[in-house]
């Protein structure tokens, strides 16, 4: 099919392609849906289903992507950063007493020109002491990222899952609320404690994880184009 079909076109109606390559409807509705999971077509209500695009290698392990300490890091791009006192659920994420202070910075990873994920990375207070008083949210985000570039990682723990986006996330993403997501929680730890950790919301339809010592995303930067 691929040297039937380019990047971005939309596909006859089954019919047609059953006809096309003689094989029964039912025949063909199962290679369309395995090539939808293997994620080389992609449907658009509305629009029918069309040809994706090659899909690059975006590093999320610390050691390519520069873990968030990484204050210089072209790869995010800063939202805004609020410090409050740490809520239950988050407060046992981070291993803290509730009520404790957090700095919160938010992020947004962009590819080629295309937001392809969001971030909330949490750091307790307690794992940055020398952190100055900003009165900018610009440029406490910058302290706290380069407070902890300083510190430095010794360890890292990752692990992911699928869910859908909340309105917050939706609106960061460009998406509607609800559009599948992967969501990536990586923990940073420094000398043996805890020193951060950011939850990641990848894209669902644009991005697949590989597993492995590269530890990359994929992201098919020319479909969100076409199809946002």
């Amino acid at each position: 099919m691929d040297t039937e079909f380019s990047t971005g076109q939309v596909l006859p109606n089954e019919r047609e392609l059953s006809a096309r390559f003689g094989v029964a409807r039912a025949t063909l509705r199962q290679a369309l849906d395995q090539l939808e999971l293997e994620g080389r077509l992609v449907r658009r209500r509305g629009i029918g289903t069309l040809i994706a695009a090659p899909r690059v290698g975006v590093p999320v392990n610390g050691r390519d992507a520069g873990w968030p300490g990484a204050a210089r890091s072209t790869a995010w791009r800063v939202v805004d950063c609020t410090t409050a006192p740490a809520s239950a659920a988050l407060a046992r994420t981070l291993g803290v007493a509730e009520g404790e202070q957090v700095h919160t910075v938010r992020r947004l990873r962009i590819v080629q020109g295309v937001t392809v994920a969001a971030e909330s990375l949490h750091v307790p207070a307690v794992a940055l002491p020398h952190l100055a008083a900003f009165a900018e949210e610009n440029d406490r985000a910058r302290g706290v990222l380069r407070q902890l570039e300083r510190i430095g990682v010794d360890g890292e723990s990752r692990s992911v899952e699928l869910g859908v986006a909340e309105a917050e996330e939706a609106a960061l993403l460009e998406r509607p609320p609800g559009t599948p997501v992967l969501v990536v929680t990586t923990q940073y730890a420094t000398a043996g404690r805890l020193a951060a950790v950011a939850v990641s919301t990848y894209r669902a339809d644009t991005c697949k994880l590989t597993f492995g010592e590269s530890g990359t995303v994929e992201v098919a930067t020319t479909a969100v184009s076409a199809a946002s």
